[in-house]
């Protein structure tokens, strides 16, 4: 598997983006102002992931999605700390990710990558979604944020 930025000619990754962010208005909106980079795996792309910077010396992980079929093999893994890697090639100090309250494989993923919870942003996906989001069995309704030194 490679992971690279995505090249100015190809198109975004849309079905990959949309596992991760069910809004394709917010989805987007972030790519044209973010760094997407995707993993390949014989000539396809199995997973994608978008950095955004946020403040001067911060960059946020917008979206991180591996192809439903390739999920449970460390690749998700292998993106966040290629992410991470990046912000710290590109200056950045402070790198930043967002997920639902229901999120709980992802809650684990990314604190096991060295993330640390700094707060909930209360009510963000009933701020920012039309439709109720269910995950796990459980509505996805507040935005657990994490950070991580670099």
């Amino acid at each position: 598997m490679e992971i690279r930025k995505l090249h100015a000619n190809e198109q975004f990754p849309m079905e990959l983006l949309l596992l991760a962010d069910p809004s394709q208005k917010l989805v987007e909106e972030y790519t044209q102002r973010g760094q997407c980079f995707v993993a390949e795996a014989d000539s396809r792309v199995i997973g994608v992931y978008v950095l955004l910077q946020t403040r001067p010396e911060t960059v946020e992980l917008v979206n991180i999605a591996v192809d439903e079929q390739q999920q449970g093999k460390g690749i998700g893994k292998q993106l966040v700390n290629h992410a991470i890697e990046q912000a710290k090639l590109r200056g950045f100090k402070t790198i930043e990710i967002g997920t639902g309250n229901s999120s709980i494989g992802q809650l684990a993923l990314y604190q096991k990558c060295g993330f640390r919870i700094i707060g909930v942003d209360r009510d963000f996906f009933i701020r920012h979604y039309n439709e109720e989001i269910f995950e796990n069995g459980i509505q996805v309704v507040d935005m657990i944020r994490l950070s991580q030194d670099l």
